[in-house]
């Protein structure tokens, strides 16, 4: 080590150490002003809200479940932009409305199948015009023929997509792939706003509530999203580590000169990429219109903010960091509104980006390609 770089780092160490102090005192603050908020104290100083306030318990982890669960369908989302940028080597800005994509086309199937015999017109059930709304209870048939269009659908748009866009470009540096990504992205969420309108569609309501513990209750749909979203997370694992196909995407992943050398071949994972990554996307859009009941054109571009801070908090390239990351920011976006305004929750989660990307810039996650 020169002595540049000594006195490099023994410059860095106190800045580091400065900002690990202060992300540690705002935690401190948060977590005793929590336990104040749940004893119902309120603390003032010279007139003004110092600490405390009043927070049920049952409110606190009814936020927790909520955050979980946004939490999950982020993440599902997640791993496919994670796997697009660890092995394509871009960061695919068409990847939110790939989600919006998924979740109408999966809902349009799933109102099509309800509204079988039903005698509304086929126009009314792909607009989400009949006045129906449905839940895992009371149309659990057609909520999972959704949820299988869902995922096989959204594979038939990102292999088209690479097929007219990013294939011919595969040679291009990464800023022509990103801006062709930005293309893709406007295309798909107008054409979108073309066919179903720009307004918001309430899509899904609860069918039946179930009682957790005294205070906290879980509806149908909300048990579906997290039974299949950690389900899902649980197989991509499995899938990573135990066969040929994962071992083969983490090896190119790392190096994908060496990988074509040792004779894996290239296209067909990246083919595979597509696949899981789109069938991912569009299934974490589909439950997560699920839990929260209404759809929208835009979701998913809004949704995306969310995705690239839970990728980049895990750690860019790594899968479980996507699935990590995407928990927490998920967390951190509804436990937020103890302390901020709705609209406010989601300046929260970017603050945790900006803590992690300043204290560990490679992510919770770092030194792991995409496992």
């Amino acid at each position: 080590m020169g002595l540049t770089e000594t006195v490099s780092n023994r410059r860095q160490f106190p800045v580091e150490l400065s900002g690990v102090s202060a992300v540690v005192a705002v935690l401190l603050y948060l977590v005793v002003d929590l336990a104040v908020k749940l004893t119902g104290t309120t603390v003032l100083a010279f007139g003004f809200h110092v600490i405390g306030g009043s927070l049920t318990v049952g409110s606190l982890l009814s936020m927790v479940v909520d955050g979980l669960l946004v939490g999950l369908a982020v993440g599902l989302a997640g791993i496919g932009l994670s796997m697009t940028y660890s092995i394509l080597d871009f960061a695919n800005f068409a990847h939110g409305d790939t989600v919006t994509a998924g979740a109408f086309l999966g809902w349009v199937a799933a109102y099509v199948v309800a509204g079988l015999g039903s005698g509304a017109a086929l126009s009314e059930l792909v607009l989400f015009n009949t006045g129906q709304q449905l839940s895992v209870v009371s149309a659990f048939l057609p909520v999972l023929f959704g949820l299988v269009v869902a995922g096989a659908g959204t594979v038939g748009v990102v292999l088209l997509v690479d097929r007219l866009t990013y294939r011919p470009m595969r040679g291009s540096d990464n800023i022509s792939l990103l801006i062709a990504s930005i293309g893709v992205a406007l295309a798909l969420r107008y054409l979108i706003a073309f066919v179903f309108g720009t307004q918001t569609s309430g899509v899904a309501s609860s069918g039946a509530r179930f009682q957790v513990v005294p205070g906290l209750t879980i509806t149908d749909n909300e048990l579906a999203l997290l039974v299949l979203g950690v389900g899902l997370m649980l197989a991509v694992h499995l899938l990573l580590q135990r066969t040929k196909l994962g071992k083969a995407m983490r090896a190119m992943a790392d190096n994908e000169d060496l990988a074509r050398v040792t004779g894996i071949p290239t296209e067909r994972v990246i083919r595979v990429t597509w696949v899981l990554g789109g069938a991912l996307a569009g299934i974490g859009g589909y439950l997560l219109v699920l839990e929260s009941g209404t759809i929208s054109f835009n979701f998913g571009w809004i949704l995306l903010l969310l995705i690239f801070a839970a990728v980049i908090v895990g750690g860019i390239g790594s899968i479980y960091g996507a699935m990590a990351g995407g928990v927490l920011i998920g967390l951190v976006d509804s436990l937020a509104l103890i302390w901020l305004p709705s609209g406010l929750t989601r300046a929260a989660a970017f603050a945790v980006l900006i803590a992690v990307l300043l204290l560990k810039p490679s992510g919770l996650f770092s030194g792991v390609s995409t496992a």
